[in-house]
């Protein structure tokens, strides 16, 4: 055992190496890389271990051979930067899909421990059980089962309760949040949104014409309620978006006395309510009590997705509802050649059996140490130019540049080192947290992180003032 060990980190080595000799050749052309024996003699190690490091390159798509020639880099596409006529969001999307970039933004908890293989074997089991489904018996909203199990976990109190009727399955999160948008109606709407708010959300709002208001966060996570009160008489707010219990990309919590002040604010107006529930898996305190319990049911919506606590194997999200039902029903149904009903019932047992909970138990402990890993290494090495939120829950860190610094250029000079960050102006449309980031440890091992966060605070201390 102890062999293999070495003989996997030697080929790793010789990887990374590799990697790095592919940076620093750049992606405009082809570059010849060393022969198999150059390599070897030059890292000492043996030509089986270069010949295997060569050869997860070129799965990956990173090199090519040529026999009797060599190993050659692949020439890849040149990437517009910031300000060269893409917007920001879509240079983070198009760079986060390049090899060799290290990602400093990802929020995909499900990353570090998913839960897909055991879904998918459970879906292999329920195969031999079930045989495949007629059309005519496709239910338009989603599976019965797993509908039905929904209902029972957000039931909590006779007056708080839901059934199978009124939960709705959609392929993607995306997709449920565009039906919700017709169905309400929301075009030329005023929506209110709690701010930094998900840029998914955000660009889906604008895209259909919806007006949105921004309601910024107060330190901790706390909503203003005179700055609250204010809007909502002011306004003619159709709709307010706001987080069950854990607001991203803050991490933060909600007391329970500031959510029943909104609450009761929101009911005294009689305003609808869409809770955003993605992240309340995430919370560490996981007897807090939701922003839906003080809620008056009959104007709440709910939606949340699977795929942040299961992985990318049950991507579908979800929406409840006690009214729109006929309408609601007409818009899944054109969607639901889409879904999986064996998946879906495969989920139903995940959730049903104990298993999700157990998963998520293990999942919040291994988020919370990685959290903790990156905010020691942000206090150790740029305590002097950032302030951290503590983050009660999720995959992500909120940082604030105590000084005033164009994060565009920020975000630019780790873009040429090949390190993505998200910058806080992608979380609202009115240029607000323009001095924050969202940073995230997933996807990058230890000694990484380190070299990454070093190269982070020379950008930030070399940045121009804002």
């Amino acid at each position: 055992m102890k062999a293999t060990r070495e003989n996997d980190f030697v080929y790793q080595a010789v990887y990374r190496y590799l990697t790095q000799l592919i940076d620093d050749a750049g992606s405009g052309s082809a570059a010849r890389l060393p022969s198999l024996r150059q390599l070897a003699d030059r890292l000492n190690v043996s030509i089986s271990t270069v010949q295997y490091a060569y050869s997860l390159l070129e799965k990956e798509g990173r090199v090519y051979s040529i026999a009797k020639s060599g190993y050659y880099a692949q020439a890849l596409p040149a990437m517009d930067l910031p300000g060269s006529g893409r917007d920001m969001l879509e240079t983070v999307y198009v760079n986060t899909k390049r090899p060799g970039m290290r990602v400093l933004s990802d929020d995909d908890p499900a990353s570090l421990q998913s839960l897909d293989s055991p879904l998918l074997m459970l879906e292999r089991e329920l195969l031999r059980q079930y045989p495949r489904q007629p059309q005519w018996l496709v239910q338009p909203s989603g599976e019965l089962e797993l509908r039905t199990v929904l209902a029972a976990r957000y039931t909590s109190s006779t007056v708080n309760c839901w059934h199978a009727d009124d939960v709705y399955i959609g392929a993607d999160l995306r997709g449920v949040l565009e039906i919700l948008i017709s169905v309400l109606e929301l075009r030329g709407a005023t929506v209110v949104v709690e701010s930094p708010c998900d840029w998914v959300i955000l660009r889906l709002l604008e895209a259909a014409g919806v007006r949105v208001i921004e309601l910024p966060l107060l330190d901790g996570g706390v909503i203003d309620p005179q700055r609250l009160e204010s809007l909502l008489k002011k306004e003619s707010v159709r709709l307010i978006l706001l987080s069950s219990v854990l607001s991203m990309p803050q991490g933060s919590l909600l007391s329970q006395a500031n959510r029943q002040t909104v609450a009761h604010l929101l009911g005294c107006h009689g305003t609808w309510v869409l809770e955003n529930d993605c992240y309340s898996e995430f919370d560490e305190r996981i007897d807090s009590r939701r922003l839906r319990d003080w809620l008056d049911p009959d104007r709440l919506l709910v939606f949340s997705s699977f795929e942040k606590f299961i992985g990318a194997e049950a991507p579908f999200g979800f929406v409840l509802s006690h009214h729109w039902r006929r309408e609601l029903q007409r818009h899944f149904l054109l969607r639901a050649f889409r879904l999986s009903p064996i998946r879906q019932k495969a989920i139903a047992r995940l959730l049903g059996g104990g298993r999700m909970d157990q998963h998520l138990a293990v999942l919040r402990r291994m988020l919370k140490e990685r959290r903790t890993q990156l905010i020691q290494l942000l206090r150790e090495r740029l305590g002097d130019a950032l302030q951290i939120a503590e983050p009660q829950g999720g995959a992500t860190v909120w940082v604030r540049s105590l000084r005033p610094v164009d994060m565009g250029n920020v975000f630019q000079r780790l873009l040429k080192q090949q390190i993505i960050i998200a910058p806080g102006e992608l979380f609202s449309l009115q240029g607000l947290h323009a001095h924050h980031l969202r940073l995230s440890p997933l996807g990058l091992g230890d000694h990484e992180l380190v070299s990454v966060v070093g190269l982070l605070g020379d950008a930030l201390r070399l940045a121009p003032d804002d």
